[in-house]
């Protein structure tokens, strides 16, 4: 049996239970951290010795593992875990967004967190679960580190505020904002956010909550660390040697400031570089011919920094920007829809040297995407791909698959905008939108946000209401001495201390994020970068609107034909037929694009021929129509027995007129009343479809 020692706390009326035992003991700490039936083991490794390195080498690595979830998955030759899923990469980036804020950056020992779920229940989500547990084995073991941290998840309802709510209470309540709140004691330093027109108030006031669980699991944790917290390893950091410093500062002094504050990011990079270049050589003369070597990783450092001091000192004393700008001021916006004739929607925004080209594609239902994680199995009929190619900064590099940049900044934008697009019942397509950055200088992510919304609208997709996203920035020496920017580019985003992306439309809120580099902000210093971005958020979308002023009311020509319809669940069966048969067989004689039916009798027919289209529409109809007695229906005779007449009733139906039925009085023979191929119109009298027997009557047409 593993010796173990365990601790405990209630959050949101639940258990937290923080367990250290010898599993994986040769990391320098390890904990299992369960919440509700979920359970995940976080590791905290740190290499032996310093590596020559301009920055500080954590990595976070987030696994899933499908036995988790008691699941199986993966292709079908490969029944094992394969590329991180783009839950994993997220939930991974939100524990490394939490912790590294608080390590000194001037460690260059390489530092591993590992996050393993190795059990999953259905109502709470591993993300609060692996961030306690990473904050805490860092927190007891030899790593030096500056938490604690934690995160909770909070969301308000119609009733108020909630504290890591069941998923459950969340699908069936649909909140005005669902989010993630971390950091350390009365700071946040890491915020993800989707909602629908939440109030910055509101959102305040949630965040207030939220840090009240934050404080008592900081707390919580540093009773643990009292209890068996290990003496922190002595690291040597990373610092310059006071000679080359001095020689750089020397140098920079009075040269520094021509090349930072420059229009555009073009010319900025240009004059930096050339400085750069020539403090270099500058260093290299002097410091050969005295026969001193030169640490040139250290040497680039200083100069990053003494562009950091610059930068922070001229907008906290003067409130100037590298641009020119004030803190408030947006770059010059502008944009176009329509770019190309083909494509079902597109758009192009563009702010200062940042530009978003989106382009929207609508097809039909069955190209929903499939999702099926360790979490997860559903569909997803809104995708949104963010692209960010090696040109758009003005480098070479290769072009492989989304890396964790552009998942991430995809599902903030995916986010932003999903509870603005149109139900299935009232737009029944499959959206799918791309962003290609083609240039980028700050907010990318935003830019995508107002493109996006740009190119639906072209597209014709009835979307509720625009949204509009902005990058907020922060220059700060102490939570007393601050200034906040606005629509922030390279070199404050580079330097700054915090990166707070909101999008929204004109009545709120519906997507956030923040990041810092700093310990943590304050709550005040939160919602007056809430109140500057919504005035920013309002002005950018009065400039949307002067491109477009809402969907389009028609659709592309190239933008398949849907219609809807709603059959009897007993009948999907029948649609379907034997081995897809008849489906498969309606498909192709009408060249239509597909029947996409679902579980509940929705029935999804698309193509491009519309007449086609229309067709099928009323071939399934016919199939699936319920007879009921006293109904009048037509058709055709197209049989004639000893006993009666069988009529065409449409969709493979037919029904019977006996003689008797057929008018008053005797009938000798069936033809003497109808006959093959006459059009007739009659009651149901009787409706057995299961045995295939509808009885007809002409005769009580007249009674």
């Amino acid at each position: 049996m593993l010796h173990r020692k365990t601790f405990s706390i209630d959050i949101a009326g639940k258990k937290l239970e923080i367990e250290v035992s010898e599993l994986a003991e040769q990391a320098n700490a390890a904990v299992l951290a369960k919440y509700g039936e979920t359970v995940v083991l976080a590791t905290a490794v740190m290499g032996r010795r310093d590596i020559d390195l301009d920055y500080m080498p954590l990595k976070v690595d987030y696994e899933e593992k499908f036995y988790a979830a008691g699941k199986i998955i993966g292709s079908r030759f490969i029944r094992r875990e394969g590329r991180a899923s783009e839950e994993a990469v997220l939930a991974g980036r939100l524990v490394d967004r939490t912790i590294r804020p608080l390590f000194d950056n001037r460690l260059r020992r390489e530092i591993q967190v590992v996050v393993t779920v190795l059990q999953i229940d259905e109502q709470n989500d591993p993300e609060f679960v692996g961030l306690i547990g990473a904050s805490t084995a860092l927190l007891i073991s030899d790593i030096p580190w500056n938490g604690p941290v934690a995160g909770v998840r909070i969301a308000q309802f119609a009733d108020g505020f909630k504290i890591n709510p069941d998923n459950a209470f969340v699908e069936a309540n649909s909140p005005v904002y669902d989010a993630f709140v971390s950091g350390s004691k009365d700071r946040i330093n890491m915020i993800e956010l989707g909602g629908l027109d939440a109030q910055e108030g509101d959102i305040a006031a949630g965040f207030v909550e939220a840090q009240k669980a934050i404080n008592e699991l900081i707390a919580f944790q540093e009773r643990i660390r009292a209890e068996i917290g290990k003496s922190k390893t002595e690291v040597k950091l990373a610092v310059p040697d006071p000679e080359l410093a001095a020689a750089v500062a020397s140098y920079l002094g009075g040269k520094l400031e021509d090349a930072v504050y420059q229009p555009t990011k073009m010319e900025h990079a240009s004059a930096v570089g050339a400085l750069k270049t020539d403090l270099m050589l500058h260093l290299k003369e002097a410091f050969e011919a005295a026969g001193k070597p030169i640490n040139w990783k250290a040497a680039d450092f200083l100069f990053e920094e003494a562009i950091n001091d610059l930068v922070h000192k001229n907008v906290l004393e003067k409130d100037r920007r590298p641009d020119g700008r004030k803190l408030d001021e947006l770059r010059r916006i502008d944009g176009e829809v329509a770019l190309f004739s083909r494509t079902h929607g597109s758009a192009v925004f563009v702010r200062g040297n940042t530009q978003a080209l989106a382009v929207t594609t609508l097809a039909a239902p069955g190209a929903e995407q499939m999702i099926e994680t360790m979490e997860t199995t559903g569909k997803r009929r809104f995708m949104l791909h963010y692209n960010f190619p090696p040109f758009s900064v003005g480098e070479t590099g290769t072009f492989r698959g989304p890396g964790r940049r552009e998942i991430g900044h995809g599902n903030l934008a995916r986010k932003s905008l999903e509870r603005l697009i149109p139900s299935k019942e009232e737009f029944p397509y499959t959206i799918r939108v791309v962003s290609e950055i083609m240039s980028s200088n700050g907010s990318s992510s935003q830019a995508t946000v107002c493109a996006a919304s740009l190119s639906m609208m072209d597209a014709g997709v009835p979307l509720k209401k625009p949204a509009a996203g902005i990058a907020m920035g922060l220059m700060m020496s102490d939570v007393d001495h601050y200034k906040v920017l606005t629509d922030i580019q390279g070199p404050e985003d580079h330097h700054g201390d915090m990166d707070l992306k909101v999008a929204g439309t004109r009545d709120g809120v519906t997507g956030m994020q923040m990041d810092v580099k700093v310990d943590g902000l304050t709550l005040e210093i939160v919602e007056k970068t809430l109140a500057q971005a919504r005035a920013a958020r309002l002005e950018i979308l009065d400039a949307m609107h002067k491109v477009i002023e809402g969907p389009r009311a028609r659709l592309s020509p190239f933008v398949p034909t849907i219609r809807q319809l709603r059959i009897p669940v007993d009948r999907i069966g029948l649609v379907i037929g034997p081995g897809g048969k008849t489906i498969n067989g309606m498909i192709e004689k009408y060249g239509l694009a597909g029947i996409d039916i679902e579980e509940d009798g929705g029935v999804f027919i698309s193509g491009t021929d519309l007449e086609k289209v229309e067709a099928a529409v009323a071939v399934i109809q016919a199939m699936t129509r319920e007879f009921k007695i006293g109904e009048i229906v037509e058709g055709n005779v197209v049989k004639i027995l000893e006993f009666g007449a069988i009529v065409d009733l449409g969709g493979g139906k037919d029904g019977m007129i006996h003689v008797s039925e057929l008018r008053d009085g005797f009938v000798k023979r069936v033809e003497d009343a109808v006959k093959l191929g006459d059009f007739v119109r009659a009651k149901i009298i009787s409706a057995d479809e299961d045995g295939g027997k509808i009885r007809l009557s002409l005769k009580q047409m007249t009674g």
